[in-house]
Parts: structure tokens; C-alpha cells; sequence
């Protein structure tokens, strides 16, 4: 099939949206609002009969005194990636990028590599030669993926991640945890929760921890304690603004498109979280816990709740978003993996992030400006 990609309106963009199973949360047209320094803008691959076969969130990010752009497709675009034909949808984007002054454009294709139980991840967490979790024998592998992979290298796209680190991309993470819940009941999912899991929500529930549904007036709360969560976990906290643009724009479009969960007790807040949802995927967003007060496991019962909330909205997935690669006692990444392995889901490797240099001088130079940074 021959494509014709052209800038298409927010509202021709969300109708796509909506008519599909799920796309990325950060491949919705609201996206582009939470990202006040980037511009963004809706590309749409038609047909040879005029329907719109795909669509795109593109962030474009000025260079200062260059006026030029770097283009960034987080999670998309939603195209059909499994076509003999890939070229014919690639192609045209670059083109378009490249009349837009675009000198580099990275995209993160939707796709998964292959999946681990929670059984085997279990088990390579427990065994001492076990170092990666790239290095452990997969339960499921895809093919296909390998084989985009290949054809992407061939078409002069070239993969971001790093071969070190602890899974973390600069971009979107390419390892993350989620649990099935298509085809399956809320018992099922719940029996699936390991030992630990199950008591701690008991124990939540007898210390009489209250899990809430919050709202624009919470996020200053939650983002306090987010904050305190950074200083712990050793991250950079993004600042309360962007939570409360998250808010506007993402509920302007869809009110059920972000949730603030907070939980309480006696009256504390000891933990709280975002979820995100698009079509039948909902998302585990950003997350915040104190260390007070952990014998009453506010996170074992404030994710429940999210769980429980989403399978109710009639989420076949439950993401919880970024894990490490890593397998190493020493990494404090390693305790959060625990956590989400506890689920009873399946660790899952997408294909990762993709740069295309369109202007290679400028592309390598801006590279090494943000490799020293």
C-alpha cells in the first residue's frame, strides 16, 4: 500500500485515537500540551481511499541560534509495524520532518521483543550468576520484532539504548512490568498477587488504610511527597507545574485519562500515584510513598485499588511502566522489581528507541553536547 502522510487536526487525531484499541498515552493529541518546550504536531498516514491509516504525536524541539529541530515520536507512531511495506509509511514522515528543518528524529516503536513470567524473572532475581535480564532465556520471544529490528538497522535507523546502564533509556523504557487482565476475572488477577502481596493488602485493610480518589486540589500534596520519594530513590523530581499541566490537558480530553490515587491513614498521607488510561491500556504513571508508617502497606493497597479501579474501566492491560535490566543486589532499582514482580504479571522488552539522522554533522554534534550534560 502506498501512503500519503499529511498534518492532521487534533480532533481527526483523537477520533483515531478513539477507534483503536490503545495507543501510547504519550501519542495522544493532549500529550503535546504537557510539554510546553517542544512543539507539537499530528501527522496521519492515509491510504490509497483517503482513510486515516495511522497518526503520530510529533515533538519538536528547538536548537537555539540554529533554528533548527529536533523531532522526538515517544511511544509511536501508531502505524501498522508488521507491514512488508515499512518503507512506505517511513519514508514519508522523514521527508515531511526534513521540510520542517528537522536535522535528527527518534521514534519508539510499540513493539514487543519478548516476555518473562514472573516466575522466571523470580528466579534469575535469586540466582547469583544471573547478571542481566536481556541474558535470561525469555518465556516468550517475537519474532517479527527481530526482524524490524534488522530492517530498521537496514534503513538507516540506528537503536539509542546503550548496551550498559540498568534498562533506563534517556527516552521511554524499554523494560517494563505488566499484568494481563483480558479474558481474566478480578479473583483471578487477585490469586495471581503472590503470598506477600495478598497478606500485605489484608494487613493494609485491617490497619484501616483509605485509598481516595483525588483531585487538582491534591497535587500539591501528592507532589510533596513525590519529592521525598526522589530524595530516597535518587532521581531529578520533575516540578508540581507539570503535574498540574498533566491534569489540565490530559482530563480536557478524556476525564478518566488520569486518576490521582492517594492513600491515608489516620488521617496521613503515607503514599499516592497517578494512572493513566488510553482505550483498553491503563498505565501505573508516577508514584509517592514516605517511610513512615511502611508496616501498614499503603502501596501494597493503593495499587490494588488502581488495579481494581482500572479492570472496572475495562483495562486489558495493567503497566506498570519502567524496570531495570539489571539484576545486581547492589542496584537499588532491584527492591522496586521485587515489588512489581509480586504481581504475578510478565516483564516485557519493546524494541527500544530509534534515531534517524537527517543532517549527521548536526546530529552527532548535538549527541555529544548531550552525552557531557
Amino acid at each position: 500500500m502506498s501512503c500519503r502522510l499529511k498534518p492532521i487536526t487534533r480532533e481527526e487525531h483523537l477520533a483515531f485515537v478513539g477507534a483503536r484499541p490503545s495507543v501510547s498515552h504519550l501519542q495522544v493529541p493532549a500529550w503535546g500540551a504537557v510539554k510546553p518546550d517542544w512543539r507539537a504536531e499530528s501527522l496521519g498516514w492515509f491510504d490509497g481511499n483517503g482513510r486515516l491509516a495511522g497518526a503520530g504525536l510529533v515533538l519538536l524541539r528547538p536548537v537555539p541560534k540554529l533554528r533548527r529541530y529536533f523531532a522526538y515520536l515517544p511511544e509511536g507512531p501508531a502505524i501498522d509495524w508488521s507491514t512488508p511495506h515499512l518503507e512506505q509509511w517511513l519514508e514519508p514522515m522523514l521527508a515531511h520532518l526534513k521540510s520542517r528543518r528537522v536535522f535528527s528524529v527518534r521514534m519508539g516503536p510499540p513493539v514487543v521483543m519478548r516476555r518473562w513470567s514472573a516466575d522466571v524473572v523470580k528466579a534469575a532475581i535469586a540466582d547469583p550468576q544471573a547478571r542481566r535480564l536481556r541474558e535470561v532465556e525469555a518465556t516468550s520471544h517475537e519474532p517479527q520484532a527481530f526482524a524490524l529490528a534488522d530492517r530498521l538497522r537496514r534503513m538507516g535507523w540506528q537503536q539509542t539504548e546503550p548496551d550498559g546502564g540498568d534498562g533506563f533509556a534517556a527516552g521511554q523504557p524499554r523494560y517494563v512490568f505488566q499484568v494481563p487482565f483480558a479474558g481474566r476475572s478480578l479473583e483471578e488477577i487477585r490469586g495471581d498477587l503472590n503470598q506477600q502481596w495478598r497478606r500485605n493488602i489484608k494487613k493494609a485493610e485491617k490497619a484501616g488504610v483509605k485509598v481516595v480518589r483525588g483531585d487538582a486540589e491534591d497535587l500539591p500534596a501528592f507532589h510533596q511527597l513525590y519529592v521525598e520519594t526522589a530524595e530516597r530513590d535518587r532521581f531529578v523530581p520533575r516540578p508540581l507545574a507539570y503535574f498540574q499541566r498533566m491534569w489540565t490537558a490530559l482530563r480536557a480530553e478524556d476525564p478518566d485519562r488520569m486518576r490521582l490515587y492517594l492513600a491515608h491513614h489516620d488521617g496521613e498521607l503515607l503514599a499516592a500515584a497517578t494512572m493513566l488510561t488510553v482505550g483498553t491500556h491503563a498505565w501505573y504513571s508516577y508514584g509517592a510513598s514516605t517511610s513512615r508508617k511502611r508496616e501498614v502497606q499503603p502501596s501494597n493497597a493503593l495499587q490494588w485499588r488502581m488495579m481494581t479501579d482500572a479492570y472496572e474501566l475495562g483495562a486489558e492491560l495493567y503497566d506498570f511502566r519502567g524496570i531495570t535490566d539489571t539484576l545486581d543486589e547492589a542496584n537499588h532499582l532491584l527492591g522496586l522489581l521485587r515489588f512489581k514482580v509480586g504481581t504475578g504479571g510478565r516483564a516485557v522488552e519493546y524494541l527500544g528507541e530509534w534515531d534517524y539522522p537527517l543532517h549527521k554533522v548536526l546530529h552527532k554534534a548535538v549527541g555529544r553536547y548531550l552525552a557531557r550534560r
